[in-house]
């Protein structure tokens, strides 16, 4: 919002990339993995685990790359909060059942989501409802021993996906996630671990002009922020980066995730708290002009407009699309001549400079959404490599 990298910064993120694929970032060697004892210390990797309604695969997730797992999502029903598949009550299982894999792990549950946050804004609407709420969150985490609850309230007092809003929910919010955070410090006591308490929120302006994220920052561990969807087909008649780090000069709407990270801690959200959202899958344009290699041109939605990085990799990066690289941004996207399509996604070059960004400012980590996006393994690759080089994140570190 307030910084527009300069041509010559090209030069500094690319040191940035050969310095991160041989070893880790430049601004890593600047704070030493030595002191990163435990991964609460360290930058956080959290992953979104969203199962689609399927059974987790045993050695589907490779739990020592990560600090943190999200599963998403379960849902508020009568007030209370409840799962939304059958298979959510073994998938939590088996994601607790990691611990053994990664004793420093910890597994959240995940609330509401795009289409799932109808209930919020009744639930939160009074103290008693609150109550009744946070009472069954104790219980839903007591069931299923895990460490923790994110609140992904999709919006307060805005509207979002025809779930129901009010102006009152820009207070509600925070007393929700106060009361939260009240009733964590007495139960983690009980349970003999701590409860972790994190919020998704939306990278917009709107989002902060309708939260209290000064307040709600002293309840929550972190603010999992999701960079990422700035340009969506059918939301924007206009192609663009969907996750970029620096703001385009070009660009007509002026976002990223830079610009972004400074509005919330403006907002009076620290730094350390702050934990960047990155994408694992890309949106694609169609009807696009090769101008400009088709960025920031007219475009269209296509049949199947969003796509996994895996499916990305396997069907578009070298069959007749070819990539390209915004420089201001420090992402990539590619264009099909021959399809006259256009796709903006993440890949490991983005995000080892996202990741050099994430410690150069020391905000609390990277997230991503989701898990399945890349099979592979090579952004969460690059992630592990970036923060912790080539030790483990059960081995502290160190």
């Amino acid at each position: 919002m307030r910084r527009i990298p300069h041509p010559r910064t090209c030069v500094f993120q690319w040191l940035v990339l050969l310095s991160s694929l041989l070893t880790i970032s430049p601004q890593a060697a600047a704070f030493p993995l030595k002191h990163h004892t435990h991964p609460s210390s360290g930058p956080q990797i959290i992953a979104y685990v969203f199962s689609r309604d399927r059974l987790i695969e045993p050695g589907e997730i490779t739990a020592r790359k990560l600090t943190r797992i999200n599963y998403a999502f379960a849902l508020i029903r009568d007030g209370r909060i409840v799962t939304e598949s059958p298979v959510d009550a073994p998938n939590l299982t088996a994601l607790a059942a990691l611990r053994q894999e990664n004793p420093s792990l910890q597994v959240l549950i995940s609330v509401g989501g795009w289409l799932g946050s109808g209930g919020f804004s009744d639930m939160a609407a009074g103290r008693e409802s609150r109550v009744r709420f946070i009472d069954s969150v104790i219980g839903f985490l007591s069931q299923y021993r895990l460490d923790g609850l994110d609140i992904d309230w999709e919006y307060p007092a805005q509207a979002g996906a025809g779930n129901r809003f009010r102006p009152e929910d820009k207070r509600n919010y925070t007393l929700l996630l106060m009361e939260l955070r009240q009733r964590f410090k007495r139960e983690q006591r009980k349970m003999g671990r701590p409860l972790l308490l994190s919020v998704a929120a939306g990278a917009s302006p709107d989002f902060l002009s309708h939260t209290e994220m000064r307040r709600v920052a002293h309840s929550v561990d972190t603010v999992n922020l999701m960079a990422y969807d700035y340009y969506e087909p059918g939301d924007e008649k206009t192609t663009g980066n969907h996750a970029p780090l620096y703001t385009d000069p070009d660009d007509p709407e002026q976002v990223s995730a830079d610009a972004s990270i400074r509005a919330f801690e403006d907002a009076g959200v620290p730094a350390r708290k702050i934990v960047l959202g990155v994408p694992f899958y890309g949106h694609v344009w169609g009807k696009v002009t090769p101008t400009n290699r088709g960025l920031f041109q007219p475009g269209s939605p296509v049949p199947h407009a969003f796509a996994r990085y895996r499916d990305i990799v396997a069907n578009m990066l070298n069959h007749g699309y070819t990539r390209y690289w915004d420089t201001f941004a420090s992402v990539p996207y590619l264009y099909s001549t021959e399809k006259s399509q256009f796709v903006s996604y993440e890949d490991p070059e983005s995000l080892a400079l996202k990741c050099a960004y994430v410690q150069h400012h020391r905000l609390g980590g990277i997230m991503f959404w989701e898990y399945g996006g890349d099979a592979s393994g090579a952004l969460l690759d690059t992630i592990h490599r970036a923060f912790y080089g080539s030790k483990e994140i059960s081995e502290g570190g160190q």
